[in-house]
């Protein structure tokens, strides 16, 4: 399976600045590519945009040559850089992690996802262990791209390593692909097979 940005323009209204000008790139099963750039090149909307969150103005994003689906599961999937903005406050973790499908017991352990924290409230758990519930609930059989936007930004260091390890680990059994959006230069060289310089 092959994700593919042609020619990637985006910009908020014909009066707004281009945030994104004419980008390409493909990435394919079991490739991992890293996107690097400073804040401010437009690396979270490229992530939208490669998980079918936001339309580019200009180009298009192609799943094997076919447009993103609209409707249904999408075989490319976003791990965002702020896990408490991506829960559900109101719910408990139990129902978050179930919301699209429901994780078998292995994948927990792998995770490093303690059965307590099932029925703990999003407040109550750190970010990294937020984290680890969002990637968990994304690990479907069917996903087969991960856009990882600056997902370990926010996490001390220790909590990095394990969560890098963790999913690097995953994505090499299941061959999956990988873009890992991030500034740090070092941590894209580090995990990526390739790299990509978006301020280029």
């Amino acid at each position: 399976m092959q994700l593919e940005a042609k020619n990637v323009s985006f910009r908020y209204d014909k009066k707004s600045p281009w945030v994104l000008m004419d980008v390409s790139l493909s990435i394919q099963e079991g490739e991992r590519v890293g996107i690097v750039a400073p804040s401010g090149f437009g690396k979270t909307t490229l992530a939208r945009i490669l998980a079918g969150y936001e339309k580019p103005s200009e180009g298009q994003v192609l799943i094997d040559g076919k447009e993103l689906p609209s409707r249904g599961f999408c075989p490319v999937q976003l791990i965002y850089q702020h896990p408490e903005l991506s829960v559900n406050p109101r719910w408990r973790m139990e129902k978050t992690l179930n919301e699209c499908f429901t994780p078998d017991e292995a994948l927990l352990a792998k995770m490093g996802i303690e059965k307590e924290w099932l029925h703990r409230w999003p407040s109550e758990l750190s970010g990294g262990e937020l984290q680890r519930f969002c990637i968990a609930r994304i690990l479907t059989p069917k996903t087969k791209i991960l856009i990882c936007d600056e997902i370990s930004t926010m996490l001390d260091v220790i909590t990095q390593a394990q969560v890098w390890n963790i999913l690097l680990d995953i994505a090499k059994e299941r061959n999956m692909g990988m873009a890992v959006i991030t500034h740090n230069k070092a941590l894209a060289e580090k995990v990526c097979t390739r790299t990509v310089r978006l301020d280029k």
